[in-house]
């Protein structure tokens, strides 16, 4: 019986575990170019130079647009976020043991998702950098505007991340505050602060990188950034005799990279600037 687990109790779990993790896990997920069931340690996206229209002369061939094929490669890693629910635990306890654990791991792996690609949005070579204020209307413009001068596509695709004290300087802004909610036009936005405003859609996030006191906030194409997934979340469950207890461990398989640097702004800003 030490080995014995009740079937009724993984399948319940592994359910409440994917659908937590689609639901309140990565903000960022649906921001980028998704490759699911990557098979290998690797995974490569193809990305294609801007082309051009030329003349053809009478009786002339047709010009040709050479456009430039280009790949980058994207290395998986595994992922773990494991917890004991222990068995008398669930017999004692008003609360929901197997979904307080579920939401934990499911928002522990959605936060590793957003990490990977911060860490890519990192790298970036666009960058406004006057640390010596917060996040005004001017940097957004000028970040907008380098986006633009990029032939970056104006095409509903692209995103911001800000940190909480750089919201709360968008909010003090007219055009930003009485701009779309975003909630409504994407699902896994539903529930949380977002806007869409200059084309962009918005959200804050508190995994930004900070370094001497200046908050680094990201405005990108949807198509400047890759994620690779081999296998989305899921669970497994062990009995642990020498525990008493349900040893439930969380997997993933992930990796992020940076596709186009040009599809991507970093605006840094002082994080302790005042709101006025």
């Amino acid at each position: 019986m030490s080995n014995y687990i009740d079937q009724a109790f993984v399948t319940e779990y592994s359910a409440i575990v994917h659908q937590a993790y689609q639901s309140h896990g990565s903000k960022m997920r649906h921001t980028v170019r998704l490759q699911e069931k990557v098979e290998g340690a690797k995974c490569v996206f193809q990305k294609i130079g801007k082309g051009a229209a030329g003349k053809k002369t009478r009786h002339g061939n047709v010009p040709l647009m050479n456009l430039n094929h280009s790949s980058v490669s994207c290395t998986l890693s595994d992922w773990y976020a494991a917890e004991y629910v222990d068995k008398l635990d669930e017999l004692k306890d008003k609360l929901d043991e197997k979904k307080v654990a579920a939401d934990a791991g499911a928002w522990a792996l959605g936060r590793k998702i957003d990490e990977l690609l911060i860490t890519r949005l990192d790298g970036a070579s666009n960058v406004v950098a006057e640390d010596t204020s917060g996040l005004t209307k001017d940097k957004i413009l000028q970040a907008f505007g380098t986006l633009n001068a990029g032939d970056v596509p104006d095409d509903g695709n692209r995103f911001a991340v800000v940190g909480p004290h750089q919201w709360n300087e968008l909010l003090n802004i007219q055009e930003f505050k009485s701009s779309d909610y975003a909630g409504d036009q994407y699902a896994w936005l539903k529930g949380t602060e977002s806007r869409t405003w200059l084309g962009i859609t918005w959200m804050f996030h508190t995994g930004l990188p900070l370094a001497d006191g200046a908050r680094s906030c990201f405005i990108y194409h949807k198509n400047s950034l890759g994620l690779a997934e081999g296998q989305q979340v899921q669970a497994f469950v062990d009995w642990v005799p020498e525990k008493a207890a349900h040893l439930v461990d969380h997997m993933l398989s992930a990796g992020a990279c940076l596709i186009d640097p040009d599809g991507v702004v970093e605006i840094k800003c002082d994080d302790d600037a005042t709101i006025e």
